[in-house]
């Protein structure tokens, strides 16, 4: 009876899908809006949320969706490898808030990366080959002297600066060193007056 129900459910389900895309196709927003909420109005009952339910405990459908995840992984491997992925990544970062909320959203899985990466003794030691090369060391040398990064540097510092909340932890730093300058010298005017 319950893969009766759940055959009946995906009938259903496909039934609906075709003839919203029929509906939007001719233009009948009316009929669509009605299928849609009568669609709803059943997934909303106890009897559809048991059958819901009931489909998505399967097995074989667990399977299926398994197999579709990895289907769908592939094409999207594909599709970021291909030269018009690359072309369109390198476009989408040139937009700032695109940019932003990328960075956003790959911030905290990175930054774990990393700190299993700096807890692991193998990438610590290629690090350290890296970093004591000489050939490395003197492209560092010469990135620093280079007009350019002094200028970028220049730049980054500006920005800073400009940022209300490093403006805020600097006028704190200043604030604590002022303040331990002054109990400092009011120590010492207190020893002086002693003797």
């Amino acid at each position: 009876m319950n893969k009766l129900i759940k055959i009946t459910m995906l009938c259903f389900f496909s039934s609906f899908l075709v003839s919203c895309a029929a509906n939007e196709a001719q233009g009948n927003d009316a009929n669509y809006e009605e299928t849609k909420k009568m669609i709803v109005d059943i997934l909303k009952t106890d009897e559809g949320k048991k059958a819901l339910n009931d489909i998505l405990a399967d097995d074989q459908f667990k399977q299926q969706f398994v197999m579709d995840q990895e289907a769908i992984r592939q094409a999207i491997e594909n599709t970021l490898l291909s030269d018009k992925g690359k072309e369109f990544w390198q476009k989408q970062m040139k937009d700032e808030k695109f940019a932003e909320a990328f960075a956003k959203s790959t911030k905290e899985p990175y930054e774990e990366m990393m700190k299993g990466l700096m807890n692991d003794p193998e990438y610590q030691k290629k690090m350290m080959e890296i970093l004591q090369n000489p050939e490395m060391e003197k492209n560092y040398t010469n990135l620093m002297k280079s007009n350019e990064f002094r200028a970028h540097l220049q730049d980054v510092m500006k920005e800073q600066f400009e940022n209300p909340l490093f403006k805020a932890e600097i006028f704190d730093m200043l604030k604590k060193i002022s303040d331990e300058e002054r109990k400092q010298k009011g120590g010492e005017k207190d020893k002086g007056g002693g003797e």
